[in-house]
């Protein structure tokens, strides 16, 4: 392999063009560093539109002094930029996880730039996307330029992250810790028995699909004597290590790569990422890849967990906004409730406590104004609260609206019901 010559941060700020659309990596390969020099030298810049999914981290550039420079059209609405998109300096777009790579590749967003973060230059001269594989693969092979930050604390993982130092356009060294996400969680008595309501829906030798967050956490912990799991996920955390550890996840069943944890990314601690470092068990795929219902399918006993906001009590589901507030997006969840359903023997489950925090009910007989619905009422098979589990699939609204009064909170079932009796006249 011939020697590797890394750019200045100066060099590389001039591959960025003002009217340029740059992606920029996400999740905890965001590269802060990058976003702080662009804001740095915003005065080089004008309309420059930003294409992302979810950022961690400060996002500078997208508080309001920057709105003429940088433009935030997102894929995905995540905390640092959500203040940005209510008040109007950022824009958001609904789409599929599964479907990303495709506006890349079929001229609904062409990309002039990509901005990725990468783990050091292997002696063939390969780098690898790291924890973030997922859109960033079809970013890379599509942009005009490809601006990659080499990161000795980025891991190596295998899979479709591999890009050869030859595509790149410019290679920048600098070394920062991965954003990290907390992992100690104090579970509330609601999320342990939705927790516990789960872990009962699966069987041994599924394959398993969530997320990250308490209610997730609070099912993993209580799978330790399940047996031969298997995994197939657009993302994970640290909850799967002891599982894998104690070998309950073993991927010995799974049709579609059996024997490794299927993920387009991951998130969590530097205990994940060390994990994952080199480690052939895992392997980080193209997400139009690892979302595509027909390869989900094709695993036995899929179970997928999925959370939202709110749910009516017919069945429709609002995942990413509070009425029109955009909270999140649409993401992965459709993908994968598909994927379910059609999996042998697959459970979609949707997973939400019966109140918020501040006491509001989650299920009501209509959604909020403004709100979305990510996952239609067609596709729903399993609720489940902290006060039971709701199996939606072949009922009538009646029939539905009944079983989902009888999981949503005591003190809230009286008005449901009644609410009930205006729609659907006597119980």
């Amino acid at each position: 392999m011939s020697e590797i010559n890394y750019s200045s941060i100066e060099e590389v700020l001039k591959l960025i063009k003002s009217g340029d659309r740059v992606f920029i990596h996400g999740s905890s390969a965001t590269p802060t560093f990058f976003l702080d020099e662009l804001a740095k030298n915003a005065n080089n810049y004008r309309d420059v539109e930003i294409v992302t999914i979810t950022l961690f981290g400060k996002v500078e550039i997208a508080q309001p002094q920057y709105s003429q420079n940088f433009r935030i059209n997102s894929l995905f609405v995540s905390e640092p930029i959500r203040e940005a998109v209510h008040a109007g300096r950022a824009d958001y777009i609904p789409v599929f996880l599964s479907e990303i790579p495709d506006l890349f590749r079929n001229g609904a967003l062409p990309l002039d730039v990509a901005v990725v973060q990468v783990s050091l230059p292997d002696k063939h001269g390969y780098v690898t996307l790291g924890t973030s594989v997922d859109v960033a693969r079809a970013a890379v092979n599509t942009a005009k330029r490809v601006i990659a930050i080499a990161n000795p604390q980025m891991p190596r993982t295998h899979g479709d992250g591999m890009i050869h130092t030859d595509r790149l356009t410019a290679l920048l060294h600098f070394e920062a810790p991965l954003h990290e996400l907390k992992q100690v969680y104090e579970h509330t008595d609601s999320e342990l028995k939705i927790g516990k309501n789960i872990a009962e829906l699966i069987d041994d030798r599924s394959t398993l699909q969530m997320g990250i967050g308490s209610i997730p956490d609070a099912v993993l912990k209580l799978l330790v004597n399940h047996k031969d799991l298997g995994v197939h996920t657009e993302m994970f955390s640290d909850g799967i290590i002891s599982l894998m550890e104690k070998d309950v996840i073993t991927n010995r069943y799974k049709k579609k790569h059996p024997g490794r944890t299927v993920t387009g990314f991951c998130a969590g601690t530097k205990k994940l990422y060390d994990y994952v470092n080199d480690n052939p068990a895992f392997a980080f795929l193209d997400i139009d890849y690892v979302n595509e219902v027909h390869v989900i399918k094709q695993n036995p006993k899929v179970i997928a967990i999925n959370s939202c906001i709110e749910l009516d009590f017919t069945g429709q589901v609002c995942s990413d906004s509070i009425g029109k507030y955009q909270y999140s997006g649409v993401g992965g969840q459709m993908d994968f409730m598909r994927g379910a359903a059609l999996s042998e023997k697959g459970k979609p489950i949707i997973a939400l406590p019966s109140r918020t925090g501040k006491g509001i009910p989650r299920i009501v007989p209509f959604l909020k104004q403004g709100a979305s619905v990510v996952t239609t009422r067609a596709h729903v098979h399993y609720v489940v609260t902290e006060y039971g589990v709701a199996y939606l699939f072949g009922k009538n609204l009646r029939q539905r609206a009944k079983s989902l009064i009888a999981i949503a909170h005591p003190d809230d079932r009286e008005s449901l019901e009644k609410n009930y009796f205006e729609r659907f006249g006597t119980l």
